[in-house]
Parts: C-alpha cells; structure tokens; sequence
C-alpha cells in the first residue's frame, strides 16, 4: 500500500511536500533562535559547540554553486573542471591553518571591523566595507539564480517568480534569527543537502557500476558485463560527438594554477566564512570547527566528479541521435524553463548532440545537470524531489550568510563605527534588519539578471575576495609593521585591478563584445585573475608601507597577542 503510494504521487506534489517539510524546519528554528542583541545577531552570543559550527561552516561553505554547479561545470568541461575541486578545498586547509584562530583571538565582528581596528584607521574600515559588500553581492547573485532555477523547474514557475520566492524566505529567517537564527537553520540545511547529493548518487552509482560508494563507482566498470570502464566509455562518447577527451584537459597549465590559487586564498578571505569562526567560544573551537567543516564539506566534493560523470554519459545515451518525438518528460519539463533547447537545423526529427555548433541542434544550460540528473537515471519520484530541497538548502543557506555579511557591515562597520558611534543596541539591531532588507532587493535583482551561470559568478566573487581581503588579513595578523597606508593602497589596487579585468573580460563592457581567449593577459581567465590582482595587493602594500611611518606601539602589541599560543585555548572573548 505505502510502496505503490510512493510511486504514484508525482514530481511535483513530492517537491510541495518535501521542500514544504524543510522550509518549515528552518522558519521554525528561526523563530525558537531568534536575536535578542546585537551580539546574537552578529556572532549568535559567540556560544556555538564546534560541532554545530562546523555544519553551519559546511552549509554556509557548499553554496548553489557546490550543490547544483560543480559537478554541472565537470560535466561539461571534464578534466578543466577539477580545479573547482583542488581550489576550494585547498583554500579551506588555509583558511583553517592561517585565519581562523588568529582571527578568533582577535574577537571581533565582522572582517571590516578586523581591518579597521588591526588598521587604526577609518579609511581602511570604509575600503574593507566596500569590498565586502562587492564580494557578498556578487556571491549572492549566484545563489539567487540558483534558487530560480529550482524553484522554475520544480514548482513550474518561470526563474524570476523563483527568485522573489527564495528572497522572502531568506528575508524571514536572515531578519529574524540573524546569525543565531541561521546558525542552527545551517545546521539543519547540512543535513538536508548532503542527504539529497548523497542518495541519488549511490543510486545511480549502484545502477550503472554495480558499485554503492560513487567515489569509486565512477572508476569501476559498467555492470553490464562488458568489462569497459566507465570513464572510458565516456571518452569514447565525447569523441564520436567531437567533444574532447572528458579526461583530458585544455586549459593551459598557467591558467589552472591561477584559477586554482585564486579560488584557494579566495575561499580564505570570503566574509562569510571568516565569520563563522567568530561563533564559538574559544580559540581552539576555531580550528576545531574548521576541521570538522573540512571533512563534512569533502564528502560532497569527492562525491561531484562521480555524480557529473553519471549526468553526462546518462545524458548522452538518453538524447543523442534520438528522435525528439520520443523524448522522455523530463526533457520536455527542463525544455519549458527554457534552460535545455533544441533546434532541429536539419529537419529530420533527431536531437544532433554534438560539439560542431554550426550543426549542434542542443542547447544545455550547465546548471540543470546535477537537478535533473536523478530524472535522466529514472530515479523514484520522491529522489528527485528531494534532490530540488538540497539545491534550495544549498543555496538558502550561503545566502543567507551573505546577507549577515552584508547587513553587518552596513549596520556596524558603517553606522556605528564611522555614521553614528552612540546608536543604542536596539538602533544597529533596527539598522541591520533594514540593511539585510536593502540586501536582499539587490540580489534579488542580479539573481533576475545574473551575469552568467551559477559557478562563474561565484568564482569572480573568490577572485574579488582574493585580490582585496587576503593579504590586508594575512599581512595584518603575521607582520606587525604593516601599516594602514600599505594596506589601504593594496586593497585599493587589488581590488580595481580585478574589477578592470572582470569588466572588460568576462562582462565585454569596455568593448561591444566579449575579448576571446587570445587577448587575456598571460592567458590568464578572468576567474583567474584573483591571483594576479592578489601578486599586485601585496607588493603595493609592501612597497607603500616602506616609505610610511610604522603603526604605533598598541597596534603592534595587540598583532603580538594574536599569534601567543599560550593559554590560547582559554582567550575567551569579553
């Protein structure tokens, strides 16, 4: 009875239910966690276990872009898309290693509060605001998107009512709970995301290879009995359709280390990470938690080749040279959002899949590949549904840390230390509720209007973290000479280099079209380019700070504190 009640209920209904489920669960501890001070708000009371802090790290770390993304961008681009892989999590063992701890010690809110205190200088604080801001923004808008692209999918609404619909249930909570609030709604997010990653994966895993665990599923021959491996048979796939090798690699050598440098000391200055270590009570509950975040993080990321692997070669059987009269449903649902298309050039009834685009007659958006990957697979009903809860979680979750990042620094960086030092509590409680209301309007708008797929946004926005926050934060905990006038030209510089890049290479906006791949500097992408900006932050910062006057004798006293490991696991913030 309850077997055939399972089957018979449809896509949709199952994604009411289950997305119904979950955005429940998160209102609910919104409402039971919600701040009381702007302490709650900001860092919820600094009271957080480890353990529930390295979740919140991991769910506010694994954005839409982990989630629906990742393994959409390895689908397509194979053996290039590894450096998402090694760049992300790398950046975490710094993060871990580098930040976290010092930066606990520190005890402060926000990042811009650690710049303009470490800096003694409002000048920096304004700069670390502005920067900030660009970061979170762009971010932001990629979680947005994402959130559109479920919600126009699942619940059959077009992207735009998507993303007004992810807006206010981030408004709700965000407002709400402020960093309590989504701390403990993270924690919950953690666990619904890995859930729906994990299981369609071992399905389809087992389905294909026979092999339960994907990590090693996608390595494994095909359990048809033919003894062909299944990268193999993918090889062979991509090059009868003229695609490249999907093992092999085309980027230069030179752009995978940029990419992947940039998206490593990225990942260690993004705001809303780094605030996350400002929860727990002591110094070694930082590093704790960033362990704890790396390893829950690394099931989903060494899980993400294998699942891009499956969506691809499912993809390819399923539609190639097939006649579109016959497609499954999916495909005509996916067609409807306007993110999978075919054209029939030739009028013989059959998708042409191939890589020649004058006679390519499929188009594919890279985002769809992870959603409708259980769909392809012919997974249950209900798996596909709570594949579409995930992405949500995914991208609820990084959202809504962006907009803490966002309000906290207008709030308290902006109006209570530069606007208006005597505001009570309860008035920068009232202005970071209104900032976070602010936020969420611009991305609701650049969710609308996204400046390209989910991925590559939120890789421009590790590569504006990595050129402006990185070497202000690595410079100000490890060098005790550096001074204001350094970092405040460094991230000046850093940060318009990467701006002027982006502009004119990724966006074309300084030339009627998009330059091409033989105009980019060193061959460098312009997701790449972080790290050249990052190269530029800290000469200019180390040349400008040693023609001006070292820091006083205070700012140098507290940089030596930061890094007294002595009793550093008792340093409680007061």
């Amino acid at each position: 009875m309850m077997h055939n009640f399972f089957l018979s209920v449809d896509v949709q209904t199952w994604t009411y239910i289950l997305v119904g489920i979950t955005f429940s669960l998160y209102i609910g501890i919104a409402i039971w966690s919600r701040a009381g001070s702007t302490k709650d708000f900001y860092v919820a009371g600094g009271g957080v276990s480890p353990l529930a802090n390295g979740m919140a790290t991991a769910a506010d770390w694994m954005s839409a872009a982990s989630f629906i993304s990742m393994a959409g961008i390895i689908s397509f681009s194979g053996y290039d898309g590894s450096v998402y892989l090694m760049g992300w999590t790398g950046g975490y063992v710094l993060l871990a290693l580098l930040l976290a701890p010092y930066l606990r010690k520190f005890g402060k809110f926000t990042v811009p509060d650690f710049i303009g205190d470490r800096y003694y200088s409002k000048t920096a604080r304004i700069v670390a605001v502005f920067c900030a801001l660009l970061v979170s923004f762009t971010y932001v808008a990629g979680q947005m998107r994402g959130v559109g692209v479920v919600f126009s999918r699942f619940l059959e609404v077009d992207i735009d009512t998507g993303v007004i619909i992810g807006m206010l249930i981030v408004l709700f909570y965000a407002v709400l709970g402020g960093m309590k609030g989504i701390t403990y709604t993270q924690v919950a997010q953690y666990c619904v995301l890995i859930f729906a990653f994990m299981v369609p994966a071992i399905f389809i895993s087992i389905q294909m290879t026979g092999n339960p665990i994907p990590q090693l599923g996608f390595g494994d021959t095909l359990s048809d009995g033919s003894g062909t491996y299944l990268l193999d048979k993918l090889d062979g796939l991509s090059t009868e359709l003229g695609f490249s090798e999907y093992t092999n690699g085309s980027k230069s050598m030179i752009d995978v280390f940029a990419i992947t440098l940039a998206l490593m000391v990225g990942t260690a200055g993004l705001p809303h990470v780094i605030v996350r270590f400002f929860t727990v009570k002591r110094v070694k509950d930082a590093r704790k938690s960033a362990g704890i975040a790396l390893l829950l993080i690394v099931i989903l990321y060494t899980t993400a080749p294998a699942v891009s692997v499956f969506a691809r070669t499912n993809l390819i059987e399923t539609v190639s040279n097939q006649p579109y009269a016959t497609v499954p449903e999916w495909f005509k649902k996916w067609e409807a959002t306007g993110l999978i298309a075919f054209t029939d050039k030739n009028n013989d009834g059959l998708i042409q899949y191939v890589a020649d685009e004058s006679i390519n007659e499929l188009t594919v958006d890279r985002d769809i590949m992870v959603l409708a990957n259980p769909e392809i697979a012919k997974l249950p009903n209900w798996v596909i549904a709570l594949v579409a809860a995930g992405g949500l979680a995914a991208a609820l979750s990084t959202a809504a840390g962006l907009l803490l990042v966002i309000s906290a620094s207008v709030s308290h960086d902006l109006v209570k230390k530069i606007i208006k030092p005597n505001i009570s509590e309860k008035g920068e409680l009232i202005a970071a509720r209104l900032s976070a209301v602010g936020a969420v309007c611009v991305a609701g708008y650049f969710g609308i209007n996204p400046p390209g797929f989910v991925a590559a946004v939120v890789a421009l926005a590790f590569g504006l973290a990595a050129a402006s926050f990185f070497p202000a934060i690595i410079l100000g905990i490890f060098y005790k000479r550096m001074n204001k006038e350094g970092a405040i030209a460094g991230m000046i510089v850093g940060i318009t280099a990467m701006l002027l890049y982006m502009i004119k290479y990724k966006l074309g906006w300084f030339d009627d079209v998009v330059p091409d791949k033989s105009e980019w500097w060193f061959g460098i992408s312009p997701e790449g380019f972080g790290a050249v900006a990052m190269v530029l932050n800290f000469v200019v910062s180390i040349v400008v700070m040693k023609f001006t006057k070292a820091p006083p004798a205070e700012v140098q006293e507290i940089v030596e504190n930061i890094r007294i490991p002595s009793g550093a696991g008792e340093a409680v913030q007061h």
